[in-house]
């Protein structure tokens, strides 16, 4: 079955690299540009060398407080308004000890038998992280204001991993710092029923390896 295909894909074989220690998340620092709290310019990150767009290429933000649950925005651009919005059933501290593996795979499946739909148009979706369920969660149809508020002051950020200034000072004392990856992920159509990202590290640069998958299943 397609469903048994997928998971199999999802869980990282035995060749592949995992890692005991270290921290994935910080790995993300050195690799992208970072934002701290109002230290540096929006408009003055995200510029690799080279550029790094192409045709099917889109921008993915991972982000929410340490304590909080993490949450996935896909856009065409930095600049348009997100295609897709929703808040995994997953703590932030757990997708950042997930990128400790180097290997992350997210997926995403839909159970929805109709094809009238794009597969990143379904709005209820069951999550999976490097083959185990994580939960339900339920797409978007408009942003809070705490995902406006981030989309908004990374406007200029086309990738880079850090930690934002919280919007709330009384919220980060209770849910620990507001974190962030933003990069640019090549985008694989499979099928009707099947899309990939695939994060594209800037300037070939070694890091963790992180794809999402989109799937309806039958």
């Amino acid at each position: 079955m397609e469903n048994r295909a997928l998971m199999s894909l999802l869980r990282p074989t035995p060749g592949e690299k995992r890692t005991k220690s270290g921290n994935g998340f910080l790995k993300m620092l050195k690799l992208f540009p970072m934002l701290t709290s109002g230290c540096k310019m929006v408009a003055l990150l995200g510029r690799p060398r080279r550029p790094l767009l192409t045709d099917n290429a889109t921008t993915g933000t991972i982000f929410g407080y340490r304590k909080g649950r993490v949450s996935l925005t896909i856009q065409e651009n930095p600049h348009c308004a997100p295609m897709f919005v929703i808040e995994l059933p997953m703590l932030t501290s757990a997708f950042h000890k997930e990128m400790d593996s180097d290997i992350v795979r997210i997926a995403l499946e839909s159970e929805s038998r109709t094809h009238r739909k794009k597969v990143m148009e379904e709005f209820v979706w069951a999550i999976y992280c490097n083959g185990r369920k994580a939960g339900y969660s339920i797409r978007r149809k408009q942003m809070s204001a705490e995902e406006m508020y981030v989309m908004q002051i990374l406007r200029g950020v086309s990738m880079g991993a850090g930690v934002l200034p919280s919007p709330s000072e009384k919220q980060a004392s209770f849910d620990g710092e507001l974190t962030y990856m933003r990069a640019r992920f090549e985008r694989v159509v499979g099928s009707k029923d099947s899309e990939a990202l695939h994060m594209i590290n800037p300037d070939g640069a070694q890091g963790p390896e992180l794809s999402i998958f989109f799937v309806r299943a039958h």
